[in-house]
């Protein structure tokens, strides 16, 4: 298995709420064929903001900055799916995509990719939002995790590396979009 586990903010995540959350929650079991990782992003707003933003299954666009374009078919609900065009610069122009999970009690949203013209299959993501206290403020622990296949051609560690850095980008600018709010709020 390679799995690894990175932070936001750099350094090595040994908090005993990340363990348990990725314990409970983010648990894959990936093939000999596949990689997963988890990520841990530390954002200085509360949990309502981000979890407003992270649960939008059918506006990515609004802190995903490679989404340039989605569409979705149907209720915003478990099953639903939304196709989304990609901004240039990545190897790719289009991903179908099925909202797996959400919960909003919890902060749960699930994802798979169904296709599209890029590498990813049999990708899925579990992404959930914890309130924390950060600098005695409200804040919000955002964990995401991921499995895929590894591509013919790739190495394990090729793969997870080009995935977390796209989730990493996504968690930065999921961070900079609800910090901005906040300061905005005065929350």
């Amino acid at each position: 298995m390679n799995s690894t586990m990175a932070t936001g903010g750099g350094g090595v995540s040994g908090g005993a709420t990340e363990f348990l959350q990725i314990s409970l929650n983010h648990r894959h079991d990936p093939k000999e064929n596949q990689c997963s990782s988890v990520l841990v992003k530390h954002i200085k707003a509360p949990v309502h903001l981000v979890w407003s933003l992270v649960r939008s299954f059918d506006q990515p666009q609004k802190y995903k900055p490679f989404v340039s374009r989605c569409v979705t078919k149907g209720d915003i609900g478990i099953g639903c799916v939304r196709e989304v065009d990609v901004r240039s610069g990545l190897p790719a122009t289009t991903s179908t995509e099925r909202l797996e999970l959400l919960d909003d009690n919890e902060h749960i949203l699930g994802i798979k990719i169904l296709g599209g013209d890029h590498k990813l299959k049999n990708y899925s993501s579990v992404v959930t939002v914890h309130p924390e206290i950060i600098d005695g403020r409200a804040g919000t622990m955002v964990i995401e995790s991921f499995v895929v296949d590894v591509p013919e051609g790739n190495t394990k560690d090729e793969t997870c590396y080009f995935v977390e850095a796209l989730i990493q980008c996504n968690l930065k600018s999921l961070s900079s979009v609800c910090e901005r709010m906040a300061a905005q709020d005065g929350t």
